[in-house]
């Protein structure tokens, strides 16, 4: 006997859906590639000065000229300008108005030793003041401009820093890496919180990210003094700058899941990953970025939690104000997203009771129109208000169900 065969595509289930379903979803990742590389590779790819401030420490015209020779030749990568003493000019690096001075007499200043020249005559070694608690990578730089020029005059060139970063941080890039951390506290609770508690009313989920804000503070604040020590002081001011900027992205992340649903973890990525950390200064400061970056770096939340931590810790609170109001405006902007996020929730709210009230009337009307219509017998005038009340009883039943 012969068997019927059946075709084995018949019994093949079809993953046409589940694979749209999953290239869907490939969408998010693939743009977060792009926008990661087109952020780090634009900020970091090829660092150069632009219009980086120096000094040429010096009253008479050989400091003058000096200058301006530098200042030609560097065709807009520097800014040079001339200072009258050594302590003017350690003053306007801790103030971070510029990122290296160059000391040409020293014997002048108080600070440098003669070198012997083959003559028996001595001869001053210039010497290089810089502040690498500032940013090592503009220090390093700078050293690489003036070193061939204290060159030409046949003596090593003398590096003081007047802001040393601390001992456990030689690079001076411990807080950007703090800023990391707390970032990515903030904005993977911000998925957390928009997802799992995405049943909860938005008062509450503002109030989590608020609480979740101040434990996210705190462990930075660990990981910054007693974890790592890359901060030896002033740990309490570090600890409302990091609360301060971690609430800021919660709030801000917390409000955009009422809009964004699914997207926003990338929407969070590209405000406080690919715009914040290639813009805060951290591994480059904004003189050695383009301009795009440069600009975000005036009024980025990074910018201002790396900045404000530098000048709290180092720079004797020397613009500390500005960076915490940069802070500030941040955390305002996220209780203002979330004040709009709940009004569009209120909103849809009232939107779905109307169309459930909608829906319920044309249902209790489509039932009303299926039930026949009770005709009283003609004088039966006592009839008419019971079968009456009847009718209404029959549409109450009806709309209830």
């Amino acid at each position: 006997m012969s068997s019927v065969r059946r075709p084995d595509h018949q019994h093949r289930p079809d993953h046409r859906a589940d694979l749209r379903h999953v290239l869907t979803h490939l969408v998010t990742p693939l743009l977060m590639c792009i926008g990661m590389g087109l952020a780090y590779l634009g900020a970091f790819a090829n660092p150069s000065p632009h219009h980086l401030p120096v000094a040429v420490v010096g009253s008479g015209s050989g400091a003058q000229v000096l200058a301006q020779s530098i200042n030609d030749k560097s065709d807009g990568a520097l800014d040079v300008r001339t200072v009258g003493s050594r302590a003017e000019a350690v003053d306007q690096l801790k103030h971070q108005e510029i990122f290296g001075a160059y000391v040409m007499d020293t014997h002048a200043s108080g600070s440098g030793a003669a070198h012997a020249t083959a003559g028996g005559t001595a001869k001053a070694a210039p010497e290089l003041v810089v502040a690498t608690a500032g940013s090592d990578t503009t220090a390093t730089v700078v050293q690489k401009i003036f070193t061939p020029i204290a060159a030409q005059q046949g003596v090593p060139l003398k590096v003081t820093d007047v802001a040393p970063p601390a001992e456990d941080d030689p690079t001076g890039q411990g807080i950007f890496f703090l800023m990391v951390a707390v970032s990515i506290g903030s904005y993977a609770s911000v998925a957390v919180i928009g997802g799992a508690g995405g049943v909860l009313p938005i008062r509450m989920r503002a109030m989590l990210a608020v609480g979740t804000s101040f434990v996210v503070g705190i462990l930075g604040t660990l990981f910054a003094g007693p974890v790592f020590h890359i901060v030896d002081h002033g740990l309490w001011g570090l600890w409302g700058m990091a609360w301060l900027y971690s609430a800021g992205i919660l709030l801000i992340g917390t409000g955009l899941h009422t809009f964004l649903k699914r997207w926003t973890t990338l929407g969070v990525m590209a405000l406080f990953v690919m715009l914040n950390f290639t813009s805060a200064g951290g591994v480059f400061r904004p003189e050695m970025q383009n301009g795009f970056f440069a600009s975000l770096h005036a009024f980025w939340n990074g910018a201002g939690f790396v900045e404000g931590t530098r000048s709290h810790v180092y720079f004797d609170g020397n613009g500390l104000a500005g960076h915490v109001w940069t802070l500030v405006l941040w955390l305002v902007v996220g209780v203002a997203v979330v004040a709009v996020a709940a009004l569009a929730e209120a909103r849809r709210r009232r939107a779905a009771a109307s169309a459930a009230a909608n829906a319920t009337a044309v249902a209790a009307a489509a039932v009303a129109a299926t039930v026949p219509e009770r005709r009283p017998a003609h004088g039966a005038a006592d009839g008419h208000g019971t079968s009456g009340e009847a009718a209404e009883e029959e549409m109450e039943e009806a709309v209830g169900v």
